[in-house]
């Protein structure tokens, strides 16, 4: 135990004072079995932050998925700006009996704004449905293969995606039944 933790704090810390902090066990692990992905940092838990492209996504996450990330703990998306990337996140854990620290893990996937499409992880890991769901209500990220995507907080007719920096609101809200 106290060589895992010595072992975690090395790996947080700078190598050879360049800045420059090494991959983790499973970003290692992805590259070692051919699963294309950018390294992005160590969060400041310590948790290892992947990209994978778009198209790979279904093949990476079942591979996590073998190497037992087994739960999704959250599915979340945000807006990098003004007509940049949107970009589809996921929190991977590895539960296990007797774990005193699961292993996770993040994955972030970026998307055009123009075409924001990504494959639904549903199959995977079934609590990606409403998150998934509240992420293409709030963002218009269109998770392709999903069983029931529709918006999940806002009403079906609503126009555009409230929480991208370049949504406009509407200049009034029609309040039915107020009285």
């Amino acid at each position: 135990m106290a060589e895992e933790t010595s072992n975690q704090e090395s790996s947080l810390a700078p190598s050879g004072g360049t800045g420059v902090v090494e991959a983790g066990k499973t970003s290692r692990w992805l590259t070692e079995n051919g699963f294309e992905h950018e390294f992005l940092e160590l969060d400041h838990s310590g948790i290892e932050v992947l990209k994978v492209d778009r198209d790979f996504l279904i093949p990476f996450a079942t591979a996590l998925y073998a190497y037992g990330f087994n739960y999704l703990q959250c599915q979340a998306a945000y807006d990098v700006g003004p007509g940049a990337e949107l970009v589809s996140i996921y929190h991977l854990t590895k539960v296990s009996d007797n774990a005193d620290r699961p292993e996770e893990v993040r994955i972030k996937v970026f998307l055009p704004r123009e075409d924001p499409r990504v494959p639904s992880v549903y199959w995977i890991w079934k609590a990606a449905d409403w998150q998934e769901r509240e992420s293409y209500d709030m963002y218009g990220i269109v998770y392709e293969g999903h069983p029931n995507l529709k918006r999940i907080l806002m009403p079906e007719d609503w126009v555009g995606y409230p929480l991208r920096k370049d949504y406009i609101s509407p200049d009034f809200y029609e309040l039915q039944d107020a009285y």
